[in-house]
């Protein structure tokens, strides 16, 4: 493996760097990205009961907002029920638009990563070739070993960007679905929420 980093050149460290930083991503994204810790369904029936049992003081919607992102969103609204549905949905949207840029945290970064892994392996190749042209240009094309050194940073280089860019844009896209998901499940359980606490509620 070391002799690989070495035959491709100084472009193989950031590569290596870009491999490195993709895959931290999408561990912490997978493992934060988790419906139990996003979007709980049952914190709507705990609402609904402390509703019931009138339950619905600064203690428990305290709990309520640091429980989760959706317990967050839910806290708020209940914050402001006596705006009546109106109040209660501003605020609660305001809220979600701070929730989903949280969830999409470090995505961008990822498609970044996406974007220029083949950009890098692409320069890796136009070095190798300079480095095979120069060898030409002093010693003719006889030396095979000589134009070894610049065919091999060319293809090597090439492949490991592939080899980044490739997983790096499906783990990106999945990601971002799962986020799209997310937000959708978020804002039914909020609209639920709306539901029962404004029904008989002027707007």
């Amino acid at each position: 493996m070391l002799e690989i980093i070495k035959a491709g050149g100084w472009v193989m460290y950031p590569l290596l760097l870009c491999s490195l930083a993709a895959m931290a991503i999408v561990a912490e994204r997978f493992w934060t990205l988790q419906p139990k810790r996003i979007a709980p369904q049952y914190l709507l029936h705990i609402v609904a009961q402390w509703q019931q049992n009138n339950q619905l003081n600064q203690e428990n919607k305290t709990w309520l907002s640091h429980h989760s992102p959706l317990g967050h969103i839910l806290a708020i609204g209940l914050d402001n029920v006596d705006y009546g549905r109106q109040g209660m949905k501003e605020s609660m949207e305001e809220a979600g638009g701070k929730v989903v840029h949280e969830l999409s945290c470090f995505l961008t970064t990822l498609g970044t990563i996406a974007t220029i892994s083949p950009l890098l392996g692409l320069l890796g190749t136009v070095i190798g070739m300079i480095d095979v042209f120069a060898v030409i240009t002093t010693q003719g094309v006889g030396n095979a070993s000589a134009l070894a050194g610049g065919i091999s940073t060319a293809l090597i280089t090439t492949a490991m960007g592939l080899s980044i860019a490739i997983p790096s844009l499906l783990f990106y896209r999945y990601l971002r679905s799962r986020v799209n998901e997310l937000v959708v499940m978020i804002e039914h359980e909020s609209v639920k929420m709306l539901d029962m606490l404004c029904k008989d509620k002027p707007l």
